[in-house]
């Protein structure tokens, strides 16, 4: 009775084991499967389709802009905006090496066998059944046909082996078998190609991040005051990361965008960037862009000098620099800055690109943030197109530079000033441009530049604007000579005419045209005739703002008011600057900017790349590229040639052969070799398919083949 439990027992316990071993066996099987590898290269190629085609490691403010708020969160959630680190591709990658690698182990054995066993235990029925066979009959003994065959083999450039099984030899021949080598290359590169990419998708970096060993920093501060929690040590694994350097300045850091924020990564050297030049084509966009670098490394003895352009890049210690973009580099401006309160006064200011200035403007405090400076300003130039017909012409329009003016409740504006007058219709303008916010394009203020090409004739005009008793002055000489020419003589009349001038240009300077239109539509409302009180009301402020332009005119004349007389030009200059006051009350700022002087300063944008694990996948793919070829390109051919003896001293030879790949390749060559046996055994074979009689022996029919 115990025995008979004990042998329950056992028996139990094998077939648990049987269980567990073929548990384990259908999860090698699922790891090594096809299927199981075809779905995750899908997979990855999907995922690095989406990689190539949506730019990566933008801040998040671009993807929210151009996606907007719903799919910005999808994607985000799907950490589309860095598809190679994701965790979900890392996952893969690492599923992928699995699987392959377990489909690699399996197969090999099998590889092996088939490449290094020559299958000489072949019977004569199964080379019958090959496509390819042939059979002789001949006279010739058994150890010379057995010679013949092995020699016309290795000629043909198959390895060979001999094996006799009684009387019958078999000479294997094996050519090609490095097709099979192929099969193993391919999966073991794509497991060397995925081992490369997990080096470089910042699993160090995740790792540190989950670990709570590093801070995403999301403000903008300067490098020397990011915190430690948010730098990365040298040599800390792979990055693509960017840096802004100025000329005749050096950094040792860049900067890795991560999802809404950036850490900091040291770097073992320091990279001094002497001078930067850049050229353009006609239409202003720059044709190349280029930078002297020079490398400063504790382990060099002297400094690496270089020159880098776009697809010229400087590799060292496993770090490659590229040049990736340009910007302003600090630039320093001496600016004039015009009061537009009326007191035409003037104040300097001095300041560089990316400073923040703090003015005293009419009580209140504002920020002045420069923003950039650009030195080439090009567009089509419209002379050109009466001149010679032709679109294709340019013109530089000068320097300019963009500000922010921010008051103090936080709001702010965005000015662009040009440095020099710019030609429209052929007259000369000082163009200032504004926008509440980056969505919307610029809108231009026309400033008029007199004869000496200056802002000084408009800004002394507006300021007499401001002027009360000046323009009491000219309303009542504009009353006067309005009525005159309407042949009324009413002094009473008049000074009302004159009252209504100094409203209407106390108006104006404060909210435009647009102002003094909607005051007058409500004082005319209840009048019999609107429409001519309108046109008079327009025709005695037009009056008075010329007035006081004569008034000017004679001051800079040095001659009686009534001795100026005005030209062409000076009538036309007198429209623009009536359009310039309206639209200088809409401008949005309490100052207006003109450049003086300006020391231009570049800076150049690296992107500097750290991929140790690149060479593990050049080395993967050249692997793959070899074990493609090998499987596609080396066709694995077999070939036996049996010999067996006969009772009167002759030989029956019988050669067959198979190919899977190529058929009508190998049927050449095998009839080729059969060709070169028959010359040197001088009898001819019987093909499969047809009868043939021997000459040795003509006494009956030959063996029918299958």
């Amino acid at each position: 009775m115990a025995q008979s439990a004990a042998t329950i027992s056992t028996g139990q316990s094998r077939q648990r084991g049987q269980y567990r071993r073929s548990l384990g066996a259908i999860w090698l099987e699922f790891l090594g499967s096809m299927n199981l590898a075809i779905t995750l290269l899908v997979v990855v190629s999907i995922a690095s389709v989406i990689g190539t085609v949506l730019p990566q490691n933008n801040p998040y403010s671009e993807y929210l802009i151009q996606f907007g708020p719903f799919w910005f969160e999808v994607f985000r959630l799907l950490n589309l905006y860095d598809v190679y680190s994701a965790w979900w591709f890392l996952a893969i990658l690492g599923f992928l090496v699995l699987s392959t690698g377990v489909c690699v182990s399996r197969h090999i054995p099998g590889v092996w066998r088939e490449i290094t066993r020559y299958r000489t235990h072949v019977r004569e029925k199964s080379l019958l059944a090959l496509s390819q066979h042939r059979r002789w009959r001949t006279s010739v003994d058994a150890e010379s046909v057995e010679a013949v065959a092995e020699t016309a083999l290795q000629g043909y450039g198959f390895r060979t082996r001999r094996e006799a099984r009684g009387d019958t030899v078999v000479v294997a021949g094996m050519k090609g078998g490095a097709t099979r080598i192929g099969y193993v290359l391919t999966h073991v590169a794509v497991v060397v190609i995925a081992l490369g990419a997990l080096a470089d998708g910042n699993i160090n970096l995740k790792l540190r991040e989950l670990m709570g060993d590093l801070a995403v920093e999301t403000r903008d501060l300067p490098v020397s005051q990011v915190p430690a929690a948010s730098w990365l040590g040298p040599e800390s694994g792979s990055f693509r990361g960017n840096v802004t350097i100025p000329e005749e300045s050096n950094s040792g850091v860049v900067f890795l965008q991560v999802r809404d924020g950036y850490v900091v990564q040291q770097l073992p050297f320091e990279i001094y960037v002497e001078d930067f030049r850049i050229d353009h084509y006609p239409n202003g966009m720059p044709s190349s862009y280029e930078s002297d670098l020079v490398i400063h490394d504790p382990a060099l003895e002297e400094p690496i000098r270089q020159t880098i352009s776009v697809n010229h890049p400087l590799t060292h210690r496993g770090h490659t620099i590229y040049q990736a973009s340009f910007t302003d580099g600090g630039t320093a401006l001496d600016l004039t800055g015009h009061l537009l309160d009326g007191s035409g006064q003037t104040m300097p200011i001095a300041g560089r690109v990316f400073e923040n200035l703090r003015l005293q403007l009419g009580g209140l405090q504002r920020t002045m943030e420069i923003d950039d400076f650009q030195l080439f300003n090009v567009d089509r130039d419209p002379r050109a197109v009466e001149r010679t017909g032709s679109r294709d012409e340019f013109r530089n329009v000068g320097p300019s530079f963009n500000f922010t003016m921010r008051d103090e409740a936080g709001q702010a504006r965005e000015f662009h000033t040009y440095m020099a007058p710019v030609e429209i219709d052929d007259r000369w303008y000082y163009l200032h441009g504004m926008r509440e916010s980056a969505s919307e394009p610029f809108r231009y203020l026309h400033i008029p530049a007199d004869a000496n090409a200056s802002m000084e004739t408009f800004m002394a005009f507006h300021a007499a604007l401001h002027d009360r008793a000046r323009v009491e002055r000219a309303a009542r000489r504009a009353a006067d000579v309005l009525l005159a020419q309407m042949g009324v003589a009413n002094p009473e009349l008049g000074a009302r005419v004159a009252d209504t001038a100094n409203d209407m240009i106390a108006t104006l300077v404060e909210g435009g045209f647009g102002a003094v239109n909607a005051q007058l539509e409500a004082r005319v409302a209840g009048s019999n005739r609107p429409e001519m009180l309108l046109e008079f009301s327009r025709s005695v402020l037009q009056r008075t703002m010329f007035e006081i332009y004569r008034e000017q005119l004679a001051a800079r004349q040095g001659v009686e008011l009534s001795m100026v007389q005005t030209d062409a030009d000076q009538r036309a200059f007198f429209e623009e600057a009536m359009n310039a006051v309206s639209a200088v009350a809409e401008y949005g700022s309490p100052i207006i900017f003109e450049i003086d002087h300006f020391n231009h300063r570049e800076a150049t944008g690296l992107q500097i790349t750290r991929a140790p694990g690149k060479n593990v996948v050049y080395a993967g793919s050249a692997v793959l590229v070899l074990g493609i070829f090998l499987l596609f390109y080396v066709s694995h051919r077999r070939i036996w040639a049996m010999v067996t003896p006969r009772e009167d001293g002759g030989s029956d030879l019988l050669m067959a052969g198979i190919n899977q790949r190529r058929p009508e390749e190998f049927e050449a060559e095998f009839a080729d070799l059969a060709e070169a046996v028959e010359n040197q055994l001088g009898v001819t074979g019987d093909m499969p398919g047809r009868r043939r009689k021997d000459a040795s022996d003509s006494a009956g029919p030959t063996e029918q083949t299958d």
